[in-house]
C-alpha cells in the first residue's frame, strides 16, 4: 500500500513539474500587455487620460492567454496640457459628466492596478513584470512618467526599460506593424469605431500577442539551451553552498 502512494506521489510530482509555466518561459519575467490613451505626445506635460493592463499567463498545455483587464479612466494631474488635435483623435473630453464621475486621480488609480498586478505576478512565481505594448515604448514612456509623478516607484512591478512590441513581432508574423491589418491578418476581429479606448485596444494587443506566440514556439535549440543553462545555474549554486561549508 505504501509502495502505490509513493508511486502515486512521485507520478503527481513529475506531472506537475511537466507543467509548463509562463515564469520559465520569459525568464521570470510576466507580460502584461498596456495601453495609454493621452491628451498629446509629451509624457511629461501632456496628460495621461486611459490607460489598461492585461496579464499574459499560461495553461497547462503551454498556450498563452490574456488574464483578467485592470484599467482605469484617469483625471488630468494638475497643469496638464490638453492638445486638442490630441482629443479629437481619440474622442475622450475630460470634462464629460459621465467620464468624471468614474475617473480617478493618477496615484489612487496606479497603485490600485499595481497591487492587483504584483498578486498575479506573485502567484505565477515570476519576479517583475515587462510591458508588451503596440509602439511599446511609447506607453512606457507615459507609464513611467506617471511612476514618478506619483512617487510610485517602489510600488512599480515593472522593469524600467526592457519591452515586448508587438509591432515587431507583427512585422516578423504578418509583415504588418498596424495594429489593425495585423489583427485582420491573424483573424482577430477589429472594430476601427471600438479603438483609441485604453481597455479595447489592450485586449485587441493581448489577442494578437497570444496569437502570435502560440503559433512560433520557441525554437528546439533555444528550449534546450535554457534549460542546460537552468542546470549549470543549479549546479554553480549547488558547488558554492558546498564550497562554503
Amino acid at each position: 500500500m505504501s509502495e502505490n502512494l509513493t508511486i502515486s506521489n512521485a507520478i503527481d510530482t513529475n506531472i506537475e513539474e511537466n507543467i509548463p509555466k509562463i515564469a520559465d518561459r520569459f525568464r521570470k519575467f510576466l507580460p502584461v500587455v498596456v495601453d495609454v490613451e493621452t491628451a498629446g505626445f509629451n509624457a511629461e506635460t501632456d496628460a495621461l487620460l486611459e490607460i489598461a493592463f492585461i496579464p499574459i499567463l499560461m495553461n497547462d498545455d503551454g498556450k498563452f492567454y490574456a488574464g483578467e483587464a485592470l484599467n482605469a479612466h484617469i483625471e488630468p494631474f494638475d497643469g496638464a496640457n490638453l492638445e486638442a488635435r490630441a482629443l479629437e483623435f481619440t474622442g475622450i473630453d475630460p470634462n464629460n459628466p459621465m467620464r468624471k464621475a468614474i475617473a480617478e486621480d493618477e496615484k489612487s488609480a496606479i497603485r490600485r492596478i499595481f497591487k492587483d498586478l504584483k498578486q498575479v505576478r506573485k502567484d505565477n512565481d515570476c519576479r517583475q513584470c515587462v510591458l508588451v505594448g503596440h509602439n511599446a515604448h511609447f506607453d512606457l514612456a507615459f507609464l513611467n512618467a506617471v511612476i514618478a509623478r506619483t512617487n510610485s516607484k517602489n510600488q512599480s512591478p515593472f522593469h524600467a526599460f526592457s519591452v515586448l512590441d508587438t509591432v515587431s513581432l507583427s512585422a516578423l508574423a504578418y509583415g504588418q506593424t498596424v495594429l489593425a491589418k495585423a489583427c485582420a491578418i491573424a483573424g482577430i476581429e477589429f472594430q476601427g469605431s471600438e479603438a483609441h479606448s485604453a481597455l479595447y485596444d489592450t485586449q485587441k494587443t493581448a489577442e494578437l500577442f497570444c496569437t502570435i506566440l502560440n503559433a512560433y514556439p520557441m525554437l528546439a535549440n533555444t528550449v534546450s539551451k535554457t534549460s542546460e543553462d537552468a542546470e549549470l545555474n543549479a549546479d554553480s549554486a549547488n558547488v558554492g553552498t558546498n564550497n562554503s561549508n
